[in-house]
């Protein structure tokens, strides 16, 4: 298992483009989940299909961002009833470089009850006190073992095996890239779909979807009601409320995108004297290699030798490293960081301020 996890880590290291980060939302990528041959899950008389809600939902959340954000590239990794692998989706998105992923799933249990929208970000448990798998565990595995389908998957995916837990253990190298971003979105995602036609909301969670891994950009799994609950299905079925789904899932978008936006604003400005004048403070450059949730020691293996700058940016640390006062410096860096961390990128610190530089 260790080598399948070393060549699996390798394949994504060359998989990832090198390309630097835009300082607008300017693409985003929307996965219908399922498709073809693999119906995901399906209603208790077997009449509605996941793949045809995940379809209908993200066809209408497409041309509602092209019709309220024009300038905004909006793709499809299906537009009909067909079969995408996995890994596919992901290079789809990777080959177009999105700013942001967003996967559609509709949810299943062996039990009527359960009901409810969730978010999920690629990660950990978000439980303290739960090993890795212990919650989602279900949904995960439902959701990843679509790979079986797959002509030759144990090649494609390097021994991967979606019903065992070892195989999860390189994601979560891989999760600390894009997480305060992805978090950000998952939580507009979240407030937005409160109160519409799918009625619970079960939070936001850091769980090992493997549609999730190999995207090298913020992304996100929603999962938009239960089609084994009648009340979610109704709604489901219901065209009306597809449609409000849809528009509050532009709604999140629009949101993140005005923050993401106003985040790469590199200048900054203070009132003196009652005019706004151009801030005075130390500037430095570095390169952002990783955020995440947990606070990491300086020494860890992680950071491959590099002794980073941690800096704290709401409920996640981002760690900077080659820190100096000249952009030249640092930038003339960047590509032996790259070998390294794929998704490194250039970034202006300001205090505990930090933003991307292109």
């Amino acid at each position: 298992m260790k080598r399948a996890i070393y060549f699996v880590l390798a394949a994504f290291l060359a998989a990832v483009p090198a390309g630097a980060q835009s300082l607008s939302l300017s693409t985003v990528v929307i996965d219908p989940g399922h498709g073809g041959t693999d119906p995901g899950a399906v209603s208790r008389d077997g009449k509605s299909y996941e793949k045809s809600f995940t379809l209908d939902i993200s066809k209408r959340l497409s041309e509602k961002i092209k019709a309220e954000c024009p300038g905004v590239k909006v793709l499809l990794t299906r537009d009909r009833d067909k079969a995408v692998a996995l890994n596919d989706r992901a290079v789809i998105a990777n080959k177009a470089g999105a700013d942001l992923f967003i996967s559609v799933h509709i949810n299943a249990s062996p039990k009527t009850t359960p009901n409810g929208y969730s978010v999920h970000v690629l990660g950990q448990s978000s439980k303290k006190n739960r090993d890795l798998f212990a919650y989602n565990m279900d949904v995960c595995k439902r959701e990843n073992s679509v790979i079986l389908l797959e002509d030759d998957y144990s090649t494609t995916y390097q021994g991967f095996d979606p019903s065992d837990p070892e195989s999860f253990i390189f994601m979560q190298l891989m999760q600390n890239s894009h997480l305060e971003q992805s978090l950000s979105f998952a939580q507009y995602v979240a407030d937005a779909l409160s109160g519409g036609p799918v009625k619970a909301n079960r939070g936001i969670w850091q769980d090992p979807f493997l549609v999730l891994w190999k995207t090298a950009m913020p992304a996100v799994l929603v999962e938009l009601g239960f089609i084994s609950n009648p009340t979610d299905l109704a709604a489901l079925r219901n065209e009306a409320d597809r449609d409000k789904l849809a528009s509050r899932l532009c709604s999140a978008f629009k949101k993140y995108k005005e923050s993401y936006d106003k985040s790469m604003e590199l200048d900054v400005e203070v009132v003196q004297n009652d005019e706004p004048v151009r801030e005075v403070a130390a500037v430095e450059y570095g390169i952002q290699i990783f955020a995440g949730s947990k606070k990491l020691s300086p020494k860890d293996k992680a950071f491959m030798g590099y002794t980073p700058r941690i800096l704290p940016a709401g409920k996640v640390y981002k760690y900077i490293i080659s820190v100096t006062p000249s952009q030249e410096e640092a930038k003339s860096k960047l590509t032996s960081v790259k070998k390294k961390y794929p998704d490194a990128f250039l970034v202006k610190i300001e205090g505990e301020k930090v933003n991307a530089v292109r």
